[in-house]
């Protein structure tokens, strides 16, 4: 396996080698179609119309609304464009009622009221979602997308539906010419030298890339507490891609991508009540990722519906056989559904499992909703309700025990599985596996290579993060020599444990009939930043797993009267084997044409002044981006696990 890692160019340059590897809520209602159908990887459906059916009237086009349903819309409920869904931008811009240059225009203006101070790793006393903007590069692109539009309406070549739409991108994914630091300045000199091949095929499909959103230091911890909720600033954001959950909701870009190897996509999709999907390993490239966890790291869209994820998720979906031959075993064969089933009970037929062994971060023992607040509790009961009414069976079930060897072989957290010791350490199985793909990566190497171009300063910060030792002994010749120390016969072990993991699941589910499983990232309101709610103490399963999840909102807290509102949203998940990234999508389509959670939108918050800044740095009671249970990185979070006896 080879992925991306990161490589010095030059003395001033390095690259992303891609080769070598709320006082209010207002209502938005659906607006889907009919399904799009296709290959993974290919251009959706709008890409292979004929010229002859590219007219103003977008109802000939599947999976869009009408142009007409769409104005009525926005002057029914008082919407701003920067409100709409995707699926609804790509309508106006198909039939060039909007351009993609006023657009962008409309976001750009948004982040500069709202974003605060860019290249900040920190509170900026505002929504700190974008860490930088490309502004002219936003801009030529729009342009660039607009005159394909234009052509299209001529009787051109079709242009795509995301063609015009710009977005936010993590970190600590590459793009061409554009920095990309992993939220840390650490990285200050990481220049990207192309697009990798997820991004390439968006950019080749018209999106609109307006910049980098912030992600926590060196994509590290789910707290994420550099950006601000986009609910209310003050409030937690999630992690690590803390930045793109923010962008979305807050309507700073239309959506955004972010990355995950333990919770950092669905965390912060969690936090601010966006929709997004975490795909099965291999879905999509993630060449051009600055890797935490080889093996594990994967990239998904999180924007403000369930659509809106699956047309980003199609787009950037395909084989990579160069630089991430795990694409090359994709579970997703077809394009994923963008659009509802039109019936009275779509999800007659399937049986969704809620796990009882899925235990929160409050309790090893006790069912997972006995330790949900009472309106978590209602939201997530409610839920339950109505997937039922939409004629699904949910059933609880006991899944599988993941603090037990005997069913979790592969990272339990009692008792340790040791097949070796390496420099004084014992070798888990997860550590064989993931500490191998580092090597295979030369995950150390290439940030020693880097590290080599910058300041002494600069360099011990990354020696500090990626080195091995104890100062003034820590080297990263010690950490890459322990990474490549490890046996093959290990390697091989470990990685028949992570299988053999899946297949427990797998045959838990099956064995009570199951298809997939709802769970809840919190169990609580979102918290003051600063602090997690109570959380899914196997929050990385998923990602152990290699399985396919999606989040989306169920319900809001309770509003207590402040100004600004400290409403926040409450949010569930859908969680399933490989193979079940279509049921998933599809099941929380159909729940969300049949409710309006995903389609509030957050009343805007001026940025802070100074004063109001400090204060609110004073509410943290502790620094949540280096705790331990909190931590992206499985190995980390493994051993804090153990510990801590969970």
């Amino acid at each position: 396996m080879r992925e991306s890692s990161v490589t010095a160019d030059t003395v001033d340059d390095v690259v992303l080698d891609v080769d070598t590897a709320p006082t209010g809520l207002s209502r938005r209602s659906f607006v889907g179609r009919a399904s799009v159908a296709g290959a993974a990887g290919a251009l959706l459906a709008s890409g292979a119309l004929a010229p002859a059916a590219r007219a103003a009237d977008t109802d000939a086009l599947p999976g869009l609304p009408s142009v007409a349903a769409v104005k009525a819309r926005l002057e029914a409920e008082k919407l701003r464009t920067v409100d709409l869904e995707i699926v609804e931008l790509a309508a106006l811009l198909q039939a060039g009622e909007l351009t993609s240059v006023d657009l962008t225009t409309m976001y750009l203006e948004r982040i500069d009221a709202l974003n605060g101070a860019f290249e900040t790793y920190d509170d900026n006393g505002a929504y700190g979602a974008f860490v930088r903007v490309d502004r002219d590069g936003a801009l030529a692109g729009a342009k660039t997308a607009d005159a394909r539009l234009q052509a299209a309406r001529k009787g051109g070549p079709a242009a795509p539906y995301l063609c015009g739409i710009p977005i936010g991108v993590k970190d600590s994914i590459g793009l061409k010419g554009q920095p990309a630091q992993n939220g840390s300045t650490a990285f200050v000199g990481n220049v990207g030298i192309e697009d990798p091949p997820a991004m390439a095929r968006l950019r080749e499909q018209g999106v609109v890339f307006l910049g980098h959103t912030v992600c926590s230091e060196y994509s590290s911890s789910i707290a994420g507490t550099f950006a601000g909720n986009a609910w209310n600033h003050r409030y937690v954001p999630g992690g690590s891609s803390q930045g793109s959950g923010v962008a979305a909701m807050a309507r700073l870009a239309a959506a955004a991508i972010g990355e995950e190897t333990g919770g950092s996509i669905i965390v912060p999709a969690s936090a601010n009540g966006a929709s997004a999907i975490k795909p099965a390993l291999g879905t999509a490239s993630v060449a051009g990722v600055m890797p935490l966890s080889p093996g594990v790291d994967v990239i998904g869209p999180i924007t403000r519906s369930m659509a809106d994820a699956s047309l980003i998720l199609n787009a950037m979906m395909g084989p990579d056989p160069v630089n991430d031959p795990q694409t090359l075993s994709s579970p997703v064969t077809e394009a994923l559904p963008i659009t509802p089933r039109r019936t009275a009970k779509p999800l007659a037929g399937l049986t969704i499992g809620v796990p009882q062994t899925d235990w929160m971060t409050t309790s090893t023992t006790a069912p997972p909703q006995t330790q949900y607040s009472a309106e978590n509790l209602a939201a997530f009961n409610a839920l339950r309700t109505k997937l039922q009414d939409l004629g699904a069976v949910v059933k609880d079930f006991r899944g599988l025990n993941m603090r037990l060897p005997a069913e979790n072989p592969y990272n339990p957290s009692t008792g340790v599985v040791t097949l070796e010791t390496v420099d004084g350490t014992a070798i888990t199985p997860s550590t064989a596996v993931v500490s191998s793909n580092r090597a295979d990566t030369r995950y150390v190497e290439a940030v020693a290579e880097f590290a080599a171009t910058r300041s002494p300063t600069q360099a011990l910060r990354l020696l500090a993060n990626y080195g091995r030792g104890t100062a003034p002994v820590r080297s990263f010749a010690s950490a890459a020599a322990f990474n490549a120390g490890i046996s093959s016969r290990a390697r091989r072990e470990g990685e028949r444990r992570r299988r053999q993991l899946a297949a427990n699941y797998k045959a838990a589910l099956d064995d009570d009939g199951v298809d997939f499983m709802l769970v809840a990232t919190f169990g609580a309101k979102v918290t003051l930043r600063g602090n997690l709610p109570v959380y899914r103490s196997f929050f990385q399963g998923p990602n152990a797993l290699a399985w396919p999840m999606v989040s989306f909102p169920i319900g809001f807290s309770a509003d207590d009267g402040s100004t600004p509102s400290t409403v926040m949203p409450i949010t569930a998940q859908f969680l399933g084997p490989r193979d079940t990234t279509s049921m998933l999508v599809q099941a929380a389509l159909d729940y969300q044409a049949a409710t309006d959670w995903h389609q509030r939108v957050p009343v805007d918050m001026e940025p802070l002044t100074a004063s109001g800044i400090g204060r609110r740095r004073s509410e943290r009671t502790e620094n949540l981006e280096v705790e331990p249970l909190q931590s992206n990185d499985p190995l980390i979070y493994e051993e804090a696990m153990r510990e801590a006896g969970r």
